[in-house]
């Protein structure tokens, strides 16, 4: 069996990388890690391939908008890049594929809402094999709230996908979204090329039917790997298949590089990843 190769999203420290770029990176390579999951990388690609290879690090994926029109920022919504923008600043950085990290909860409630979703991804996938690259998806909980001939929304999106799109498993999310992560993990086979690896207190899914206020990452209780309710060891021994243990935390709960070092020790000390 190939272990999975640690990995950490850079969203994690999204303050400290805007703050250092070069300095954050240098800390990641410092703790042992290799791989490092860009985000907001279309803007500044040569300036992210630089640092990486000064640090050492590489990016095999990256999250980056593919399969909305529009994209939220605090100053309002934007259009997202043309994927050929993403694809090419991708590539200049290294990456293998380019996941898109979010799909709105309205578009995962009805059957043609998800279905726009998969063909979206299937349609980024061809204009992806032109740059040398492919596509994934990486959930939250929305995904998991509709049902449809008794599979989720998730379960039909994925049914619809070309073979070749890569699937990132939020195991964290997937929980709260009230899924059984070690069989879905299992379930997704050959498809599932990376997890994240994020571990915390359940919450009620906040894109659920009976969220009552606006979701607020700083409330999440979200802890070391290991050391909380999300079975992360069973679901990565679950599915051979998974490449990248791709460390994340949306509310980091101390010093965001010791929270990352605590959760790369509990990777390699219970052997989940080389």
């Amino acid at each position: 069996m190939t272990l999975p190769i640690p990995s950490v999203q850079l969203y994690s420290l999204a303050e400290q990388f805007s703050a250092d770029m070069g300095g954050s990176l240098d800390k990641l390579a410092a703790i042992g890690l290799k791989n490092v999951e860009a985000f907001d990388f279309v803007n500044r690609a040569p300036q992210l391939r630089a640092a990486l290879d000064a640090s050492g690090l590489a990016s095999p994926t990256g999250h980056a908008p593919l399969l909305s029109d529009t994209l939220w920022t605090p100053d309002g919504e934007i259009p997202t890049p043309a994927p050929e923008v993403v694809f090419e600043a991708a590539a200049t950085i290294g990456m293998k594929t380019v996941i898109d990290p979010f799909v709105p909860a309205e578009r995962w409630a009805t059957a043609e809402g998800v279905d726009d979703i998969a063909a979206r991804l299937n349609a980024a996938n061809e204009v992806a094999k032109t740059f040398g690259l492919t596509v994934g998806y990486h959930n939250h909980a929305q995904e998991f709230v509709a049902s449809f001939d008794g599979k989720t929304a998730y379960e039909r999106a994925i049914a619809q996908l070309d073979e070749s799109i890569a699937l990132e498993l939020d195991l964290f999310w997937a929980y709260v979204g009230d899924q059984d992560v070690v069989a879905l993990s299992r379930q997704l086979g050959s498809r599932l090329v990376a997890v994240h690896v994020k571990d915390g207190v359940k919450v009620p899914n906040p894109w659920g039917p009976e969220a009552s206020a606006e979701f607020a990452s700083r409330e999440l209780d979200q802890r070391h790997a290991g050391t909380a309710e999300v079975p992360l060891a069973d679901a990565i021994r679950a599915n051979e298949s998974i490449q990248l243990a791709v460390i994340e935390y949306d509310n980091a709960p101390g010093d965001v590089f010791e929270d990352i070092k605590a959760s790369f020790d509990f990777l390699k000390n219970e052997a989940l990843a080389a």
